[in-house]
């Protein structure tokens, strides 16, 4: 085999490797697989941390301040996690705002009860990599990825409580 054609084979390998491996990243997020575990700071001050959540069903919902939709939803994320909380559901919402300032005004106006995580340099948003604004990922007990959800429309909230409820009931 020439030197080419052997180069050219290395460097074709070297692409379907990184290849298959960016893929794989990308594919952490579905459903069924285990949520990838984070760590991030809360608005209130204390780190939070996905795994210590283990046990309890979690809603990971990512937003920003210039979502309108994001804003829509809010009061309705409010309303359920008053509704669940204490039968072992947990809500975080993930601000990826650069300005974490933004994301404590915006959150105290609209009265958010549940934790408010701050993802400033937005090494979790790309770990989820959920592509739009707002998103949110329904966790079980276990750990494991069971919903998805890309945007938000009217109506949403009422997929979101019977989601949270059969998560509950398991």
């Amino acid at each position: 085999m020439s030197r080419h054609v052997e180069s050219r084979r290395r460097a074709l390998l070297l692409w379907a490797t990184l290849l298959a491996s960016s893929t794989a990243a990308t594919a952490a997020v579905q459903p069924a697989a285990t949520a990838p575990d984070f760590t991030l700071r809360s608005m209130d001050g204390p780190n939070m941390r996905l795994a210590e959540q283990r046990g309890r069903v979690v809603m990971v919902n990512f937003w920003a301040t210039w979502c309108g939709p994001c804003r829509q939803e809010m009061p309705h994320l409010n309303k359920l996690y008053d509704k669940y909380r204490d039968s072992g559901f947990v809500l975080l919402g993930v601000n990826i705002d650069d300005n974490a300032s933004k994301a404590t005004d915006l959150a105290t106006k609209l009265g958010l009860r549940f934790p408010v995580l701050l993802d400033t340099d937005k090494t979790v948003t790309r770990l989820y990599d959920m592509g739009s604004m707002p998103a949110t990922v329904l966790i079980d007990r276990e750990g494991k990825v069971r919903h998805l959800h890309r945007g938000y429309r009217d109506g949403y909230e009422l997929t979101y409580d019977s989601q949270v409820r059969a998560l509950l009931k398991e």
